[in-house]
Order: structure tokens, then C-alpha cells, then sequence
């Protein structure tokens, strides 16, 4: 039995939430699976993904193959190089505690780096929404500007008229 590591969609029509799960190749994309790995929420900015590391790395080390979707997934939260460092320690490289500090150290490297994009897009959210709520003023200040001086015109106008109206009355 050959196992992959795969997404299992869950969630409801348009709103999109999948299971990381080891299943047999065979198994329906939906249906039963050997273990459940993690889970990925596309719909957050940015997206949420949570995963047990150490079952994952197991499964990869028993042969299992991810699918390209879940291949940048676990590259991403670190699995694959996790899996690198400890192909290193098999063949003698380095022993196991230079494995688990190089991991540390890219570790909190990538989360300070997730972590600073986050921020950028809060930021830029933000400054989109105050630029948008700039410009929605702005026209709605125009706007008044213009009733203002449509109501002055009027004003004006039916002040000469009643003073043409006036001089007129005058001379008769």
C-alpha cells in the first residue's frame, strides 16, 4: 500500500478548509485516511496552516509522498528541511544536536520573516482603507462645495431679480 500526503477539503461551499492527512493512494480524496497531520485555512491572510511536524517527518522517512500542494506546504513550515538535516545526520555530516540548532536558527529566522510580512500587510490594509476613506470625504466635501455655490447662484439671481423688479416699480 502506497501512502501519500494529501489534502482532505472539509468546510462548506465557496469557504474552502483542508485536513493534512497520510492516506492510501487509493482511498477517495475525502474519504478514509490513515492519520491526520495537520490542517491549512487558505481563506486567512495569511494563510493559517498548523501541522504536527514529528508524524509528518515520520511518514515522509516510511516513504510517503506529498502532493504538490502539500509538497510546498510542509517546505514551507520547515518539514522537508527538517527531513534534509536528518539525511545529514544518517550519513555523518553532523550529529543530532547541529541538525536541531540549524533548524532553530531557520526557524526563527522564517518566523520573523512570516511575521514581518504580516505586518507589511496590515499596514498596507490599512493605508489602503485610509486612502479610500481620504477620498470618499474628499468628494463628499466637493460636493457640498458645489450645492453651496448652486445655492448661492440662486440666491444671487433672485436677488437681482427682485431688485430689477423693485427699480422697476420705482419708475412707474
Amino acid at each position: 500500500m502506497s501512502v501519500k500526503i494529501r489534502l482532505q477539503r472539509h468546510g462548506s461551499k465557496k469557504r474552502p478548509f483542508y485536513f493534512i492527512v497520510a492516506a492510501s493512494t487509493t482511498a477517495p480524496r475525502d474519504g478514509k485516511f490513515i492519520e491526520k497531520l495537520g490542517t491549512y485555512n487558505p481563506l486567512t491572510v495569511p494563510a493559517t496552516i498548523r501541522i504536527n511536524r514529528e508524524r509528518s517527518l515520520h511518514w515522509l522517512d516510511q516513504g510517503a509522498q506529498p502532493t504538490n500542494t502539500c509538497r510546498r506546504i510542509l517546505s514551507f513550515k520547515g518539514v522537508l528541511y527538517l527531513k534534509h538535516l536528518m539525511r545529514g545526520v544518517s550519513l555523518g555530516l553532523f550529529d543530532q544536536q547541529t541538525a536541531l540548532e540549524k533548524f532553530e536558527k531557520w526557524n526563527g529566522e522564517h518566523e520573523e520573516l512570516v511575521a514581518r510580512r504580516e505586518e507589511a500587510h496590515r499596514k498596507h490594509k490599512a493605508d489602503k482603507r485610509n486612502e479610500t476613506m481620504k477620498e470618499s470625504v474628499r468628494k463628499i466635501e466637493e460636493k457640498n462645495l458645489a450645492k453651496a455655490a448652486a445655492a448661492e447662484t440662486a440666491d444671487d439671481s433672485a436677488e437681482g431679480a427682485e431688485s430689477t423688479e423693485g427699480e422697476a416699480s420705482a419708475e412707474a
